[in-house]
């Protein structure tokens, strides 16, 4: 009886089927995964990168009118040269451009003269205004 025993079992064995294929989509979601976050870390560098140059942007502004503030005009020569360079610094939206293209033929008179005399008054009026209207959007 024991050997029919065995032949038996030999036989249950024969009926074991053969392994089944798990579907395995890890390796999808591992690289899914990586990809998201190559993206979401490149979205918020460029946010970064975005936030940091405007604001960069907002202390240059900042220095600018500093400078234009800092001009006292006792050497009319050098002011001029001054008051020009950091006004078209500023210049940058259409108010300010206008006024800076008002207010740059007044300063060129006291440019390119060896002896240069005192800034007159519309020429200060103009970049009193200049300043004043760079101080409002700023």
């Amino acid at each position: 009886m024991h050997s029919q025993q065995t032949a038996s079992g030999v036989e249950q064995l024969r009926d074991i089927k053969p392994l089944l294929e798990i579907p395995d989509s890890s390796f999808y979601l591992f690289w899914g995964l990586i990809i998201f976050g190559v993206v979401l870390l490149a979205a918020i560098l460029f946010f970064a990168v975005r936030k940091y140059l405007e604001h960069r942007k907002a202390n240059l502004a900042k220095k600018y009118l500093e400078q234009l503030h800092a001009i006292n005009w006792v050497d009319p020569k050098a002011s001029a040269y001054t008051a020009t360079k950091y006004a078209r610094l500023l210049a940058t939206d259409e108010r300010r451009r206008e006024l800076f293209e008002q207010l740059e033929p007044l300063l060129e008179k006291y440019k390119y003269k060896k002896e240069v005399a005192h800034v007159d008054e519309e020429t200060l009026n103009q970049f009193n205004l200049y300043v004043q209207v760079a101080d409002e959007s700023v």
